[in-house]
């Protein structure tokens, strides 16, 4: 199949159409027509064999010898200090005495087009409560039903409308025993304030039989969490309720985690679509917390 006019050549091309000029006989017009590109490229390439040899027939770079207007490192400098004492770009391109765009090409040349780039990364925190029973994880995860074969399986394609619309959801509720890890999963109608009591009664209940008390239990800021059903059950079943930091999810990480093992080892993987949709993913899951914890 030929290639356009003037399309870029390889270096095994280059020289292949240089080779037909110098030891083939081709003029340029010819050898361009062969090789669908210009008399003007092949003169080119052929000039800088002569010269160079193979080794000139590889692309070289198009940066200049030279930049006569570049900014001067002096300028890039004041530019950088100011920048370290928080000014903006438009405080620093009227103190400096450059344009404003000057003045991001610069901080974004640095890395300090962001002001959070002048703050040091916050130092990995990790725990992990050392007594068995101090603390538990709880999270929810959002599920679509499995209607049929989705997007996950056919992948999206043109003029695709969304069958399964209206099909409803399931609630995956976690809980993730902070000292070994161990899971204690539920899938719930909704979460709802009386499915979230419903699932720490049976979270904590799944603990005791374990022979592990439970003192504290960590959740996020959701409405059912903060409710006043959840705040009495967890009074009920002598718990102390402690809280995510707002819009922070690594703050509860050890059950961000798990969702997403237990996510890519159950609730999306590829076979589900073959189980019957109705109770098919949740029949798997007990099967599947098997495995999980050597996941991750």
């Amino acid at each position: 199949m030929g290639t356009h006019k003037n399309a870029p050549l390889t270096p095994k091309g280059r020289e292949a159409m240089v080779r037909s000029v110098i030891e083939g006989g081709l003029t340029h017009a010819a050898a361009a027509l062969k090789f669908e590109v210009s008399a003007k490229t092949v003169a080119k390439w052929v000039k800088r064999f002569r010269a160079e040899g193979v080794s000139g027939l590889p692309d070289c770079s198009s940066r200049p010898l030279s930049s006569p207007s570049q900014t001067q490192p002096a300028t890039c400098a004041a530019v950088e200090a100011l920048r370290r004492h928080r000014h903006t770009g438009k405080q620093i391109a009227a103190e400096v005495g450059i344009s404003p765009a000057t003045v991001s090409r610069i901080l974004r040349r640095l890395g300090l087009n962001r002001l959070a780039a002048l703050e040091p990364a916050e130092p990995i925190r990790r725990y992990e409560r050392e007594h068995p029973g101090e603390l538990i994880h709880l999270d929810i995860k959002k599920l679509g039903r499995i209607g049929s074969v989705g997007h996950r399986i056919t992948g999206r394609y043109p003029g695709a409308i969304n069958r399964h619309h209206g099909i409803g959801w399931e609630f995956v509720h976690v809980c993730i025993y902070d000292a070994s890890r161990v899971a204690s999963v539920q899938v719930m109608p909704d979460q709802r304030k009386e499915s979230a009591v419903a699932f720490l009664e049976a979270a904590v209940a799944y603990f005791t039989r374990l022979g592990v008390r439970v003192e504290r239990v960590m959740t996020d800021n959701g409405s059912c969490y903060r409710s006043k059903s959840f705040r009495a059950a967890c009074k009920r079943l002598g718990l102390c309720q402690i809280f995510t930091r707002p819009y922070t999810p690594k703050t509860n990480g050890k059950a961000e985690r798990f969702i997403q093992t237990a996510l890519r080892e159950w609730g999306l993987c590829a076979g589900l679509p073959e189980l019957r949709p109705a109770h098919g993913r949740t029949a798997q899951l007990a099967p599947s917390l098997q495995l999980a914890p050597a996941a991750w």
